[in-house]
């Protein structure tokens, strides 16, 4: 019988020698004599373990990791192939703590399945969605997925299922779905999993909407920097469309769905919904003026569906499962579940799927596990670098969209960064004036000429330029920005800053101006 040993092919696990390994475990194979088969899969989620190679034994499989490649004859010798016992042994993968306690239901299949092996996909529930979803009207598809309360879980959080049906009722010739892929915030790698992971169920969510919509033609528009997950889509769509999942009868339906990947430059504002357009568009990647909304005229003046990789990701299980099975999840207005994207100065970095309602103490103390330095914790940035900082004393604050909102913060794309004691909170708050200067479209003043005077404002409050003073202009520049940008990157950059300032204001009191000797 052929052994399944799995080295994840994500980005994550590559960075960290993942093909020096998969090659030294094909030699270790060749040399030894065993039958046994290569499965490329996605990451897991679990990166302090990676590379993570996983043997299937008796139904089971069994982790061994972080493994380097000069580990691996060793663990050979050691009978890894048996599941034998080792230091780098971590037991049955789905029996470690992080995993086990998560609620997986858009990465159910994130680092069990091949990828790009439609075979695979559907043997884990794959395509059951699509299946109901081609069985029943346009109006049933969409009332199913408002029913369900699925928000976006781009950043926005608008209902997903009253966007399209705007879309849907909306009169055009043509109509849109535009995957938003174009994730840039710091911490966050969910769509990423998702692309390089199980990049199907993106097509099926996809899919799915264009059924909803009336729409027979997508995009998925991410960045160019990330080749591994542009590599993986494409060839997924080209495995669907041969497969009738994708093409002028989706599933044999006789209804139209096509899609595509296009590349952006990188510009972060291109993850607003508005400057994304005009970049797949062909044009400079500034933002417009709304009215009029996408889902009246977006794409080439179209009405155009606009929703994040995990937002589409999700729907394929609500429409297997039924709007009642995801709605079950959460709390409040905030339903189903929600990827979880712990990074910075932790122990357990990692993406944690699970039901909306967590503390923000519970998810960086328990599930964390603290820092890495093993220092006290001093801030949390959930959001991206547009988020709020959050001390110890909001540790309480339960993970749900109102809530962040209420402590003046945001939930974003669920990054949660993590910072020790050393941090420095002014350094923070210009690095996010900095970061808005770098990356506005300069459309509107408020951002383009406020983050500037952000950066000169910060610098001489560090300096112990009339501190005073200069903290008073800082907080007048946020309230301009917050107010008068035209879109959140400008309006959400006084997030980070004002937070910093309120609950770290020692940070922002240096001494005084001490005068060089001649």
């Amino acid at each position: 019988m052929t052994i399944k040993i799995y080295v994840p092919r994500d980005a994550a696990a590559l960075a960290l020698g993942a093909e020096k390994v998969a090659k030294a475990i094909a030699q270790e194979i060749a040399a030894r004599g065993f039958d046994a088969e290569i499965v490329r899969n996605g990451s897991r989620g679990m990166f302090w373990l990676e590379p993570l190679v996983e043997v299937e034994v008796a139904g089971k499989r069994i982790g061994y990791g972080p493994v380097k490649a000069k580990d691996v004859p060793v663990l050979f010798d050691a009978g890894m192939m048996s599941g034998g016992d080792h230091p780098l042994c971590l037991g049955e993968v789905e029996d470690l703590p992080f995993l086990k306690e998560q609620t997986r239901l858009t990465f159910a299949r994130c680092g069990i399945t091949d990828p790009l092996s439609l075979a695979d996909y559907e043997a884990h529930g794959g395509l059951a969605g699509l299946r109901r979803a081609v069985s029943i009207t346009s109006a049933e598809i969409v009332k199913e997925v408002t029913d369900s309360g699925l928000r976006g879980r781009g950043g926005a959080g608008f209902p997903t299922g009253i966007k399209w049906k705007t879309v849907l009722d909306a009169a055009g010739d043509r109509k849109y779905i535009v995957c938003n892929a174009d994730e840039g915030d710091s911490g966050t790698f969910a769509d990423r999993m998702i692309m390089e992971g199980d990049p199907f169920v993106l097509i099926e969510g996809m899919a799915i909407a264009g059924l909803a919509t009336g729409a027979t033609k997508g995009f998925v528009y991410t960045r160019s920097e990330y080749p591994h997950a542009i590599a993986a889509m494409t060839a997924a769509i080209g495995i669907a469309r041969q497969a009738g999942i994708l093409g002028l009868s989706v599933l044999g339906s006789g209804r139209a769905f096509d899609m595509e990947v296009r590349t952006g430059a990188g510009a972060y504002v291109c993850g607003e919904e508005t400057a994304l357009l005009n970049s797949l568009e062909g044009q400079r990647g500034v933002v417009r003026a709304k009215p009029p909304l996408p889902a009246h005229k977006g794409l080439f003046n179209c009405p155009t569906v606009i929703n994040n990789v995990i937002s589409l990701a999700s729907v394929p299980v609500i429409m297997e499962k039924g709007a009642a099975f995801y709605r079950d999840f959460g709390m409040g207005r905030s339903r189903g579940t929600i990827p979880l994207q712990i990074a910075g100065n932790v122990r357990y970095g990692g993406l944690y799927e699970t039901a909306f309602g967590l503390s923000l103490g519970d998810i960086v103390d328990r599930i964390g596990g603290g820092t890495a330095t093993g220092r006290p914790i001093k801030a949390v940035q959930v959001g991206g670098p547009l988020g709020a900082y959050f001390p110890r004393a909001l540790f309480d604050t339960p993970f749900d969209y109102e809530a962040f909102a209420a402590k003046d913060g945001l939930i974003g794309h669920a990054g949660i960064v993590v910072f020790d004691e050393t941090a420095d909170m002014l350094k923070q708050a210009r690095f996010a004036m900095e970061f808005c200067a770098v990356e506005s479209c300069g459309k509107c003043t408020p951002c383009r000429i406020g983050s500037t005077r952000g950066v000169e404002t910060a610098d001489k409050i560090a300096q112990g330029i009339e501190p005073e003073k200069n903290r008073a202009l800082l907080a007048d520049l946020c309230n301009t920005m917050k107010f008068g940008s035209l879109c959140a990157l400008g309006g959400f950059t006084p997030y980070p800053v004002m937070s910093a300032m309120t609950h770290f204001p020692e940070d922002f009191s240096p001494g005084p101006i001490v005068e060089a000797a001649e």
